[in-house]
């Protein structure tokens, strides 16, 4: 599998979350060779906390699959999974997980917690960072300069 194409995949829907304004995060599941499901963060446009990239496109590729278990399934997102994506990553049973740029400050995968390799958990997923990561920062680190530019929001540590 190239992780170098799927990865390209999510950073086109990190683009899209950009398009209604939403933190630039992409993600795609795919099963084989086939992208069984696509989401970008809709938390502001959804006025939902669950609107993750992640959950978007685990829902998607469930309802394509026809099950909510993804044993052999990949995701590709374009930032290190939060905590509760990084949950919900292995309740689905989730094969492996690959992110781009790191999330020093939520980070489930690696950096805060390594929820989906922890050895009390009941499944463990295979784990690849670093796959365009910097492609992956670089969106992030102009939404948020755009963003503390504008005043919507203060500045903060960088990515």
């Amino acid at each position: 599998m190239n992780d170098t194409i799927y990865m390209k995949e999510a950073i086109e829907e990190a683009r899209r979350a950009l398009e209604y304004g939403e933190i630039p995060v992409g993600a795609v599941v795919v099963r084989g060779e086939e992208i069984v499901g696509r989401g970008h963060n809709v938390r502001s446009r959804d006025k939902s906390p669950f609107g993750h990239a992640e959950i978007a496109a685990m829902t998607e590729a469930a309802k394509k699959i026809n099950s909510w278990r993804f044993d052999g399934c990949s995701i590709y997102v374009t930032l290190e999974p939060c905590v509760m994506c990084s949950g919900a990553l292995v309740q689905c049973r989730m094969g492996r997980i690959v992110f781009g740029a790191r999330d020093p400050k939520a980070g489930g995968c690696r950096s805060l917690y390594e929820i989906p390799r922890d050895p009390r958990m009941y499944h463990r997923c295979g784990l690849t960072g670093g796959v365009l990561s910097e492609e992956c920062a670089e969106m992030l680190r102009i939404f948020f300069r755009e963003r503390r530019k504008a005043g919507i929001i203060k500045k903060t540590a960088p990515l």
